[in-house]
């Protein structure tokens, strides 16, 4: 377990959904995949994190709908140990054009088939937010 200081940090996240596709980043430098989203600002509600995020990374404007899953986890480093809060919505797709970040934590954007999703490198959250949306990878959705 780590000796470090304690850290905290929120993020928001959002699982889109269309054409048996879900919209994924991919983390700058690795082949690990994630849902658009990010760590809010101090202040910043999640669901404008949210949707800066998706902005950000992707090109995209998204709508919100519900709220689908708050998470917790530890992570414990020998620097610090961080706690991690996640918030993950439903959204759609309401304009933009998908484009990948530049100088940003994610380099690539992309709308990943439904079945192709159980064979990639991914966070373990892109599962936990199909799951929350009621959709198992590699499996088309209810």
């Amino acid at each position: 377990m780590g000796e470090g200081e304690l850290r905290s940090r929120v993020g928001a996240y959002v699982v889109c959904v269309r054409e048996r596709s879900v919209l994924l980043v991919r983390f700058t430098g690795v082949d690990r995949w994630a849902l658009p989203g990010g760590g809010l600002d101090h202040g910043e509600h999640p669901r404008d994190a949210a949707v800066r995020e998706v902005a950000e990374e992707t090109g995209l404007q998204v709508a919100l709908g519900p709220l689908l899953e708050v998470g917790s986890r530890v992570w414990d480093d020998r620097a610090y140990r961080l706690h991690m809060i996640s918030i993950i919505y439903a959204g759609e797709i309401t304009g933009g054009t998908l484009r990948h970040e530049v100088g940003g934590s994610s380099d690539h954007a992309a709308w990943v088939p439904l079945a192709d999703v159980a064979a990639l490198d991914r966070s373990r959250m892109v599962d936990v937010g199909l799951a929350a949306a009621g959709i198992t990878p590699g499996a088309p959705p209810r």
